[in-house]
């Protein structure tokens, strides 16, 4: 007798699809029209099916033990940066990490160092009774910017029409490149913590030692080899990908695929080796197209051919959107959010002052103070944009859990519990990350929807308040002042005298492609046959219908799908072929 299986295999596959199948039908209306994040979306589903809300999905239940869902979350993490790492560097163009030093070593330096410091001060202010190098610690997880919150002002509609394509690289340079620097801020302080925390009883050596470890391991083992290791493992697939590509050994599916394949490989060995594998996965993502050619044969581009266009679609977006999707989704679930009410660390009225202070002073003062000498940035308004989109993401949570990791080897004899000093610092990390990635997660993913809506809104008021026939409605991107009511009569549409405008018509998302040809402008189409159908369109003063000379008819269901963001705008076009013509 049929019974149904309600294991969580099948209830988290179908949970899983479910949401980005009815995500995927309205992606480009709520990212494109909306400006809405898939991070924020995807974390709000994973709360409402989360143990919290629905229960369909449960993670401690699936892991078994909360140590082992810390553990499936941190590679998770380091999964999913390690391929949007590569990703960015590859997005880079060529050579860019050579001639951009200058800017990028200010932003990896100085401001960097200050965002941390400054964090940490915050956070030491107003958590009662915290040490301040556990501060320091806790600051340390949540200084690197994220890249994949970053996607939303550097990817998309809104990046195409109001951020410059200079300042696009250097934020996803500087996202990229201090994920993986957040390990020598992170590690000075949970050396020093290790081994002065508790007045040196348990471990000897003081600072000195901590100092050495510090330098000797850090920077030279976590950070300067992964950086080596990257370069290295980037050329030498760079060459290989060469190599076979042109002896034709390659296939274009397997030639898009090749950047992922890269990821993992570099994230599985820096983890076997224990170095810094974030770090590594950017430096040979921008060594793998080092020359541009492979982020110029991967670009998303149209080849129009004499009887036909095709769309050349590259992987990267498509695996990238599906591992945001996941991740944020996962978060939403695993996330502690009763801890951020009942915890025995800081009360939430603190908790949200300081998350508001982080969001507002982590970043933006020390932009503001070196976007003069960061010639990416051009005036104020640029520089309060960067330094205000700085989110804490991924990263945050990743060195979180390399901090409890660390954490729990401090334990007096082999133990199962920790030092006293460190009792609560566990607790106290947890809250106090998690609690600033979902606040990140939300300002930075509802501010330019908002911003958006706050400047249309005044305009879409004053057009209700217009009373003169001679007031004319506000225009936007160029858009008439007044359009028609019937589609079929947009060459013939008139007004009366004295008759108010019509309203105008706005349209969300793409056009429709209907299955027979509309007389817009000349066309060749390719039918089932390989026969071309030519359509010449009625002049725009005629009343007659257009005319079409055709060798066959076209079949009553032939038709081609495009999709809203498949037109390049003028910019982007130009922007690729200026690419091609430097290649």
């Amino acid at each position: 007798m049929p019974t149904l299986a309600l294991t969580n295999f099948n209830i988290v596959l179908a949970v899983l699809g479910s949401w980005i199948s009815l995500f995927g039908l309205v992606s480009y209306l709520l990212k494109e029209s909306f400006y809405l994040s898939e991070a924020l979306i995807s974390l709000l589903a994973g709360v409402a099916f989360s143990p919290h809300a629905a229960n369909f999905v449960r993670p401690l239940e699936y892991a078994g033990s909360q140590e082992n869902l810390d553990a499936i979350t941190l590679y998770f993490t380091r999964l999913v940066l390690g391929v949007q790492l590569v990703l960015a560097g590859v997005q880079l163009p060529s050579r860019y990490l050579k001639k951009e030093w200058k800017p990028l070593a200010l932003l990896l330096g100085p401001v960097m160092a200050a965002m941390w410091i400054t964090t940490s001060l915050l956070i030491w202010a107003l958590v009662p009774h915290l040490p301040f190098l556990h501060a320091l610690a806790i600051g340390a997880c949540v200084t690197p910017t994220d890249p994949i919150l970053s996607n939303v002002i550097v990817k998309g509609k809104f990046a195409d029409h109001n951020v410059p394509k200079d300042l696009q690289k250097i934020i996803i340079a500087e996202s990229g490149a201090n994920d993986g620097l957040g390990y020598p801020f992170l590690f000075l302080a949970l050396y020093l913590i290790k081994y002065i925390g508790d007045g040196g009883v348990a471990e000897s050596g003081g600072a000195g030692l901590a100092m050495g470890l510090w330098f000797g391991e850090t920077w030279g083992y976590t950070i300067i080899l992964s950086v080596i290791y990257g370069a290295v493992v980037g050329w030498i697939a760079k060459e290989l990908l060469h190599f076979c590509e042109e002896r034709k050994f390659v296939d274009r599916e397997s030639f898009l695929v090749f950047a992922f394949s890269l990821a993992l490989f570099i994230t599985g060995t820096c983890g076997m080796i224990g170095s810094d594998d974030i770090l590594a996965c950017f430096i040979a993502g921008n060594v793998f197209t080092w020359d541009d050619w492979f982020r110029l044969e991967t670009l998303d581009e149209v080849r129009t051919t004499q009887l036909h266009i095709s769309y050349y679609r590259s992987l990267q977006p498509t695996i990238d959107m599906l591992l945001n999707v996941a991740i944020f989704m996962w978060y939403g679930a695993v996330c502690p959010w009763h801890s951020f009410l009942a915890n025995g660390i800081i009360p939430i009225y603190r908790l949200i002052a300081l998350a508001i202070l982080v969001l507002l002073l982590r970043r933006l003062p020390f932009i503001l103070a070196f976007h003069k000498k960061i010639e990416q940035i051009e005036g104020l308004r640029q520089a309060i944009f960067m330094g205000f989109f700085g989110p804490i993401g991924c990263s945050a949570i990743f060195y979180l859990f390399v901090t409890i990791e660390f954490i729990n080897t401090l334990n007096p004899g082999g133990g199962e519990q920790p030092r006293r000093d460190v009792a609560h610092l566990e607790e106290d990390v947890s809250v106090l990350v998690w609690f600033m990635v979902i606040c990140s997660v939300v300002v930075h993913g509802l501010s330019i929807p908002l911003g958006k809506f706050g400047f249309y809104l005044p305009r879409t008021l004053s057009m209700r308040t217009l009373t003169s026939p001679n007031d004319a409605p506000f225009q936007t991107s160029g858009l008439p002042s007044s359009l028609p009511r019937s589609r079929t009569d947009v060459n013939n549409a008139s007004v009366e005298p004295g008759e108010r405008p019509p309203r105008p018509l706005f349209k969300i998302g793409g056009s429709v492609i209907p299955s027979r040809a509309i007389a817009v402008q000349p066309a060749v189409l390719l039918s089932d046959a390989g026969e071309t159908t030519k359509a010449q369109h009625t002049p725009s003063g005629s009343t007659g219908s257009p005319k079409f000379e055709s060798s066959v008819n076209a079949p009553p269901f032939n038709r081609t799908i495009r999709f809203p963001d498949d037109e390049l705008s003028e910019h982007r076009r130009e922007s690729l072929e200026s690419e091609r013509e430097e290649r």
